[in-house]
């Protein structure tokens, strides 16, 4: 089993070829949780995620015989940018296997950095089995996205950051899909400090290590899906499960709905734009499954390469569960004003019309009615509610959707 010189010597192979990011405290979070909140920014590493940490050190300590081979590594996108990019640099062939569903973005980038993209099936291990087949055909050096020591002990160099930026850290959060990034970094700050807590936070959607560890043994999920696609893995590794379960004080899963809260949250009131797998660890601090009261505490932001056609979506969502976008519809009589009306009370309440159209084509309508489908944004829920309140007031049929 790896232990901390591996994660030390990681940090002295790779420190030149990587970022140390910053560990920002968030004021906004330490006044609504009543504790001091600390987001280690790895969004803002070289390609956009800690991934580049644990790919250069592997490459690194790749022997010429396997340099001269080419790489091939199976990847939802962040892996596949840190490989290409270490293997650029180390002027090696890359072949990147990415799921059909990878975000534009994280193709497009990959290849960018010059490695020849493949994208093959819905998720992760689908990829990882296609990227196998063409490694054995082609006689290509395989390159593990999680369970690998030397990717293991890169991606623990995030843990020997944050204990040198805040020494007496109390608990940290920790994205988990196949388990390298909270493996590698529960041993070192476990091994650094028996005293911090580390919890592993995984989409309910993929909730492999939990489900593992609960079951004492490596499982295969029968489906795996979340907006979190970067940790959308149906199967841990089984070097990453023993390090975890020595190391790792609990695993907490998250909804999509509390993902997708804890992105808006990062965009509004940090100015921090992460990808799903990056807000993950903030989604398990503010579930609140875990007591965080008068602690230090750290959410590590594990990457920000969101594909910019879903941020709109996602913020959509987020909205609505938080009330501040409301749909509903109105029954109008079929007559003169009924529709100004309506937008009178809502610019009397200061709201914004995102959305209006106005039909007759309706079984469930009188004769002499009009459906008035409307979906507007608001400041919180009550002032949505006030607005609902005002138009009933005024006598007109309300129905929320």
């Amino acid at each position: 089993m790896l232990e901390l010189r591996d994660v030390e010597k990681a940090y002295e192979n790779i420190k030149d070829s990587i970022k140390k990011t910053p560990l920002m405290e968030c004021k906004t979070l330490d006044e609504m949780l009543g504790c001091e909140v600390y987001l280690k920014l790895e969004n803002l590493q070289k390609t956009g995620s800690f991934k580049i940490r644990g790919a250069v050190n592997k490459i690194l300590n790749l022997s010429e015989e396997e340099k001269e081979k080419g790489v091939i590594a199976s990847s939802a996108g962040n892996h596949a940018q840190g490989v290409a990019l270490g293997a650029r640099t180390a002027n090696i062939p890359a072949t990147i296997v990415m799921p059909e569903t990878a975000p534009l973005s994280k193709v497009e980038a990959t290849k960018s950095y010059g490695a020849r993209v493949v994208q093959y099936g819905a998720f992760y291990d689908y990829a990882y089995q296609k990227a196998l087949e063409i490694q054995k055909e082609e006689g290509l050096t395989f390159l593990h996205p999680f369970n690998d020591k030397y990717v293991i002990a890169g991606q623990g160099t995030i843990g020997l950051e944050i204990l040198e930026d805040k020494k007496d850290i109390d608990i940290v959060f920790v994205p988990v899909g196949g388990g390298g990034l909270l493996a590698g970094v529960a041993l070192a700050l476990k091994s650094k400090n028996s005293n911090v807590k580390v919890y592993g936070v995984e989409a309910s959607g993929a909730a492999s290590m939990k489900k593992s560890l609960e079951e004492g043994k490596v499982i295969t999920l029968d489906k795996c899906k979340t907006i979190a696609d970067g940790i959308a893995v149906a199967k841990v590794g089984d070097v990453t499960f023993e390090i975890v379960k020595k190391y790792v004080d609990g695993i907490i899963s998250v909804s999509e709905e509390e993902i997708a809260q804890a992105i808006l949250f990062l965009l509004e009131k940090s100015k921090v734009v992460a990808e799903g797998a990056g807000a993950t660890s903030l989604a398990g601090l503010l579930s609140k499954q875990i007591d965080v009261n008068g602690k230090k505490v750290c959410c590590v932001i594990s990457g920000g390469n969101i594909d910019i056609n879903n941020i709109e979506k996602i913020v959509n969502r987020a909205q609505i569960i938080q009330g501040r976008r409301i749909r509903f519809t109105v029954n109008l009589n079929d007559s003169y004003g009924q529709v100004n009306r309506v937008t009178e009370i809502l610019k009397d309440h200061r709201v914004n019309i995102l959305y209006l159209n106005q039909t007759r084509y309706n079984i469930d309508l009188d004769i002499n009615e009009q459906k008035l489908s409307v979906v507007i944004e608001c400041k919180d829920e009550a002032s949505g509610q006030r607005v609902i309140d005002a138009l009933r007031a005024d006598g007109f049929k309300v129905k929320e959707k």
